[in-house]
């Protein structure tokens, strides 16, 4: 076999076994999953996801008639493409933790559908990917259209509250569904489907479902022009198209690795990622307005040449919003002590 071939089987039977115990471990936990537990589980899938990209350094074959590092160049765009995706989860999983408060979802029912929602995310990105990469390896100009849509984006997603964006009763799925079916008066029903009197109903969680299934549709929508954004570099080809599928695939599959420990874990520390949308954002502008100027050549040739630099600029923006984020939390923390215990002022 091939290399692409081989990492093709690794990466599948890692997704498999990592998923799998993922599901395990919080399911069968007894009793609500601790923050410490959840961020030790994320920071194991996390090292996983880096170590399988640096990988791609030691060990894919080089290209003995290109000056170009092709294992080095796959790792930068892995790394860069998992962090950027990896981010958008976030940011996704800050959605569901919304849908859930708003539809009064209980927390027994929540990792059924967080489950769901997360298969059916895997799903979306897999197609999208595919069509995508297919589209601009065909018709590259749509490239630029991916630009523009990225730019709109993080505009977007920058000036607008989240909870303007999720109202699961404006929801066309839901909207749908509530007037088709009758609605179980149970919310915290945990099936799909009720029988009521000899008559079938939807439950909360059903209707849940469906605002969570189409909010998947609009992030994967999101999420696939950033991952090609990554990976292409205008018309410069520094990779194969069977490599570029590789990496945008794999990498957004390790981003949604651990998604539902991460669950658990957010939902305890929500307050240390508030700019973390902020930071999104401003991956996803500077994504979009790289995707535009390459078509100048210059330019396009610049990043084929320094695949580095745009890792550099995703790591730092991502890096800095974290840390940003806990400093003014922790700051707003101490403020708040000093306030009730005057005390505690000269500490």
């Amino acid at each position: 076999m091939d290399a692409i071939t081989i990492y093709w089987v690794v990466f599948i039977a890692l997704f498999l076994i990592v998923y799998a115990i993922d599901v395990s471990v919080m399911s069968h936990k007894k009793g609500p999953v601790s923050v410490k537990s959840a961020l030790k589980w994320v920071g194991v899938w996390v090292s996983i996801a880096l170590l399988f990209g640096f990988s791609l350094y030691f060990f894919f074959p080089q290209n003995d008639f290109s000056e170009i590092h092709t294992g080095k160049v796959m790792m930068t765009k892995f790394i860069a493409g998992y962090l950027t995706e990896y981010s958008l989860s976030v940011d996704n999983l800050f959605v569901f933790i919304l849908i859930f408060s708003l539809m009064g979802i209980s927390s027994e029912n929540q990792p059924k559908l967080l489950l769901l929602g997360i298969l059916i995310s895997i799903i979306l990105r897999i197609v999208f990917i595919l069509v995508g990469m297919e589209l601009v390896e065909r018709f590259h100009w749509i490239i630029y259209i991916f630009g523009a849509i990225l730019i709109f984006t993080a505009y977007k997603m920058a000036f607008t509250k989240e909870d303007e964006n999720v109202k699961p009763e404006s929801n066309i799925l839901y909207k749908v569904a509530s007037r088709l079916f009758r609605v179980d008066p149970d919310v915290h029903e945990p099936r799909f489907f009720t029988k009521i009197d000899g008559k079938r109903h939807i439950t909360n969680v059903f209707l849940a479902l469906l605002v969570i299934g189409s909010t998947d549709i609009l992030f994967a929508v999101d999420s696939i022009p950033a991952i090609i954004g990554v990976i292409k570099e205008g018309q410069v080809n520094v990779l194969t198209h069977a490599e570029e599928n590789f990496i945008a695939i794999t990498s957004n599959m390790f981003a949604v690795m651990g998604l539902i420990s991460l669950f658990f874990a957010l939902r305890g520390i929500m307050s240390m990622f508030r700019y973390l949308k902020m930071g999104v954002s401003l991956i996803l502008l500077f994504i979009g307005v790289k995707m535009m100027i390459t078509a100048i050549p210059a330019v396009a040739g610049f990043f084929a040449a320094r695949s580095w630099f745009s890792l550099s600029v995703i790591g730092f923006i991502l890096l800095t919003s974290i840390l940003l984020s806990v400093f003014v939390t922790k700051r707003e923390a101490k403020l708040e002590a000093q306030r009730v215990d005057p005390t505690k002022r000269n500490e």
